[in-house]
């Protein structure tokens, strides 16, 4: 493989990989591997249990050291949008633009730490740069976790994550954590007028979507968290299906329903009304869950990060990331990327060449610091 592939060329490459989320990631992580072993960086690629998915790890550095994880996640949305002017998985770079699915979220953050790499080999680093490449961020987190249980086979404890979720290149401290649930009805089919020889599984439903209505209305009264917006911890009922028509008794409905939860509020808890007012005939599955994220704006990582950036640290956000995960299984986390979330899961979604550059910037920064 070329060494020379400068940052805008790797997210091209990257971006021309169709990695969905939900499907199998193996040629994008091939070609990482390939990149990261011509540059002599040790890496390992961690198999999921879906069996065609992975996770990547690699050190610059000496692993043994504590030093510090550059984390991004390879997955994308769907990119099936109409509004797409050309290829979706073809980077186009228009007036300083570089326009693809996952440009923005977050394979332009991913680029620049691999463009950072021959660099930081240069740096002859006293702590380690660790670069954590996971999958299916976008189903709830499902992909970073089976990493996170090998990490202490793969390096000492690490002293910081920097998630590169795009946030302006300002690190933030703080984000929701979130829980989904999936409920399940079985009922009996039947024609509409004998009720009494059917059984609706969309009535069966309705105990525990009152439920979770009550709940959220309860939320909005505490506890809060004026970093966010709203302050308070929230539960929506995001989908429900079932019924075939009007004449006909329902033999299967299902509803999805989600709760965000401030810091320090357990995701799952905000959902147990729910799953106490199941009825018969009526299961519940965990779609996803991962938790929130809060660091003190004194920890050593927010100073760190804001020496690096320039930055002074936001107090939070809305949106959910691994750091969350990061922080659960030990390491202190930041969120610090290039872009901006506005452009994310959008049609024509793009990072500028500037921000990209900024990225590479800011990564280097961290090498410059760790070797001072």
């Amino acid at each position: 493989m070329t060494l020379q592939l400068s940052p805008v060329d790797l997210l091209e490459r990257l971006v021309g990989f169709p990695s969905v989320v939900g499907t199998p990631n193996g040629a994008l992580m091939d070609f990482v591997v390939a990149y990261l072993s011509a540059h002599d960086v040790p890496c390992s690629l961690l198999k999921g249990p879906e069996g065609d998915r992975y996770n990547l790890f690699a050190t610059i550095g000496d692993p043994s050291v504590p030093g510090y994880v550059l984390s991004g996640h390879v997955d994308v949305v769907p990119a099936q949008e109409p509004e797409w002017k050309a290829d979706p998985f073809t980077m186009r770079r228009e007036d300083g633009r570089l326009i693809g699915r996952g440009c923005c979220d977050m394979k332009g953050f991913v680029a620049a730490a691999l463009a950072a790499v021959p660099a930081l080999k240069q740096m002859d680093l006293p702590a380690p740069v660790h670069i954590a490449l996971s999958y299916d961020e976008e189903a709830g987190c499902k992909g970073v976790p089976h990493m996170l249980s090998a990490l202490p086979d793969l390096c000492a404890a690490p002293l910081g994550c920097i998630v590169g979720e795009p946030t302006g290149l300002v690190p933030v401290l703080a984000h929701k954590g979130k829980a989904a649930l999936r409920l399940l009805a079985e009922g009996r089919a039947g024609h509409s007028s004998r009720p009494d020889l059917g059984a609706n599984a969309i009535h069966a439903l309705l105990p525990a979507l009152t439920a979770a209505t009550t709940q959220a209305r309860a939320l909005q009264a505490g506890p809060q968290d004026p970093r966010f917006a709203p302050p308070y911890s929230s539960l929506q009922i995001g989908t429900i299906k079932g019924g075939q028509a009007i004449n006909i008794i329902p033999e299967a409905a299902q509803a999805e329903i989600e709760a965000r939860a401030i810091a320090g509020v357990d995701p799952q808890s905000l959902l147990a009304p729910v799953l106490e007012a199941l009825g018969e005939g009526v299961r519940a599955e965990w779609m996803s869950t991962y938790p929130a994220l809060a660091l003190d704006a004194d920890h050593p990582l927010a100073t760190l990060v804001a020496g690096i950036t320039g930055q002074e640290p936001l107090g939070a956000v809305s949106f959910g990331t691994e750091a969350g995960l990061f922080q659960q299984a030990g390491v202190p986390s930041i969120i610090c990327g290039p872009g901006d979330i506005a452009r994310a899961h959008r049609p024509e979604e793009y990072l500028t060449e500037h921000e990209l550059s900024g990225a590479v910037d800011m990564i280097l920064a961290l090498g410059r610091a760790l070797a001072a």
